[in-house]
C-alpha cells in the first residue's frame, strides 16, 4: 500500500493549497503569529473539508453534560475546543505524524508547530485527493470498457445471426440442388440407354443392308435366269412337235416354273425385308429425333445445373467470406476483450489496493474516533470532578477569606 509523506510545506505552499482547495483564504502574515481563534477556525475548516468534523456536530454541544456543571454557558467554548482538540489528535495520529498534537497547540499555538501540523494534514489532503482522482478515472474506464464489451457482444450476436441465416438458406436450397442432381443423373442414364439402343439399331440396320444386298443379288440372278428360262421356253415352244420329246420339254417347263415360283417367293421375301428395313429406318430416325430432343433437354438441364452450381459456389464463397470476416472480427474482438479484461483486472487490483488502503484508513479513523469519544467522555467526567472539587473548595474557603466592606453591609 502506498504511503504519503508530509514534508513541511512553506507558508506560500500552505496558503496556495488552502486557496486551491477552497478551504479558506489567508495570507502569510496570518501564519506568522497565529492566535487561538484563527487556529481553531482554520483546523475546523480543514477537518470539515476532509469529512472528519461536521459543522453541525462542531456547533452542537452536549447540553446534558453541561447541565451538570455550574454556569454551563461559560463552558460552551471549552466543550467545542475539547471536541476540536480530540478530532485534531485523531487526525494527527491517523496520518502517522511524528509529533503529538496537544491542547496547547490550540490554546497557545506556535508558528512552527502550527505550520508542521498544517503540512501533515494538507499533505494527507493532497494524497487523499490524488487517490480519489485515480479511483474516479479507473471507475470511468471500467464503465467505458463495460459499454464497449456490450457493444462487441451485440456485434458478435449480429454476426452469429447472419451466419445462421446463410446456413439456413443453404439448407433450404440443398433439396433443390439434390433434386436437380438426381434429374441430371436420370437423364444421363436415359441417354446412355438410348445410345446403346441406337448402337443396337445401327447394327441391325447394317445387317439388314447386307442381307438386302444379298437378296438383291439373288433377285437379279433369278430375274436373269427367269428371262433366260422364258426365252428358252419360247424357243422350245416354237420347236414343240408331236413327239416323245414333248414330255421331256414339259418337264423342263414345269421345272422352270417351279424355279420361277421360288424366285418370286424370294422376291416377295426381299420386298418384305425392304419394308422391314424402311420401318427400322423410320424408327431409327424417330429415335434420333428423340435422342436429339433428350440431348437438348440434357444440355438445358446441364446449363441449369451449371447455373445452380455457380449460384451454389457463389453462395458458399459469400458464406465463407462472411464467415471468415466474422471469424476475424470475432477473433479481434476476443483479443481486444481479453486485453481489456487484463487491463481491467490490473486496474481492479489497483482499485482493490486503493480501496483496501481507504478501508484501512477508515477503520483506523473509526477506531480513533471511538477511542477519542471514550477519551472525551473520560475528560468530561474528569472536568466535572475537577469543577465540583473546585466549587467545593471555593465554598469551603469562602468564610475564611476577608470580605469587602460592601458585602459585609
Amino acid at each position: 500500500m502506498s504511503k504519503f509523506e508530509f514534508p513541511k510545506l512553506s507558508r506560500n505552499d500552505i496558503v496556495t493549497i488552502l486557496a486551491d482547495s477552497q478551504i479558506i483564504a489567508i495570507s502569510d502574515r496570518d501564519l506568522v503569529n497565529p492566535n487561538p481563534d484563527f487556529v481553531a477556525d482554520l483546523f475546523a475548516r480543514i477537518l470539515s473539508h476532509i469529512d472528519f468534523l461536521h459543522e453541525e456536530d462542531y456547533e452542537q454541544v452536549e447540553f446534558a453534560a453541561l447541565e451538570q456543571l455550574e454556569n454551563p454557558d461559560l463552558h460552551v467554548d471549552s466543550a467545542r475546543s475539547m471536541k476540536l482538540y480530540n478530532r485534531m489528535k485523531e487526525v494527527v495520529a491517523l496520518v502517522d505524524c511524528p509529533k503529538r498534537f496537544t491542547l496547547k497547540d490550540l490554546i497557545r499555538p506556535e508558528t512552527d508547530r502550527t505550520e508542521y501540523f498544517l503540512s501533515a494534514i494538507l499533505n494527507f489532503c493532497l494524497h487523499r485527493e490524488t487517490k480519489m482522482n485515480i479511483l474516479t478515472k479507473v471507475v470511468d474506464q471500467v464503465t467505458d470498457i463495460d459499454e464497449q464489451r456490450n457493444r462487441w457482444e451485440d456485434r458478435i450476436s449480429q454476426l452469429n445471426a447472419e451466419i445462421a441465416e446463410y446456413n439456413e438458406a443453404r439448407e433450404k436450397e440443398l433439396p433443390l440442388v439434390q433434386e436437380v442432381d438426381a434429374k441430371v443423373k436420370e437423364l444421363r442414364q436415359t441417354i446412355a440407354g438410348l445410345n446403346n439402343q441406337q448402337m443396337s439399331l445401327r447394327t441391325s440396320l447394317r445387317k439388314l443392308k447386307e442381307k438386302t444386298g444379298e437378296m438383291e443379288e439373288k433377285i437379279s440372278s433369278a430375274e436373269f435366269a427367269l428371262v433366260q428360262s422364258v426365252q428358252e421356253s419360247a424357243n422350245l415352244r416354237s420347236r414343240i412337235v408331236q413327239s416323245p420329246d414333248k414330255l421331256q420339254v414339259s418337264k423342263k417347263l414345269s421345272k422352270h416354273l417351279a424355279q420361277m415360283q421360288a424366285i418370286q417367293e424370294q422376291v416377295n421375301s426381299a420386298k418384305s425385308v425392304d419394308r422391314d428395313f424402311k420401318a427400322v429406318k423410320a424408327k431409327l430416325a424417330d429415335d434420333g429425333v428423340l435422342s436429339r430432343s433428350l440431348q437438348a433437354k440434357l444440355v438445358e438441364r446441364e446449363g441449369k445445373v451449371e447455373q445452380f452450381n455457380e449460384l451454389k459456389k457463389q453462395l458458399e464463397k459469400d458464406r465463407d467470406l462472411k464467415f471468415e470476416e466474422a471469424s476475424k472480427e470475432l477473433n479481434n474482438v476476443k483479443l481486444e476483450v481479453e486485453s481489456r479484461r487484463r487491463d481491467m483486472e490490473a486496474r481492479q487490483r489497483d482499485v482493490e489496493a486503493a480501496v483496501a488502503e481507504v478501508d484501512s484508513i477508515t477503520a483506523k479513523t473509526t477506531s480513533i474516533k471511538e477511542s477519542g469519544a471514550s477519551h472525551q467522555k473520560q475528560l468530561a467526567r474528569k472536568c466535572e470532578e475537577i469543577m465540583k472539587e473546585f466549587y467545593q473548595y471555593q465554598n469551603s474557603i469562602r468564610f475564611l477569606l476577608p470580605m469587602p466592606d460592601g458585602e459585609r453591609q
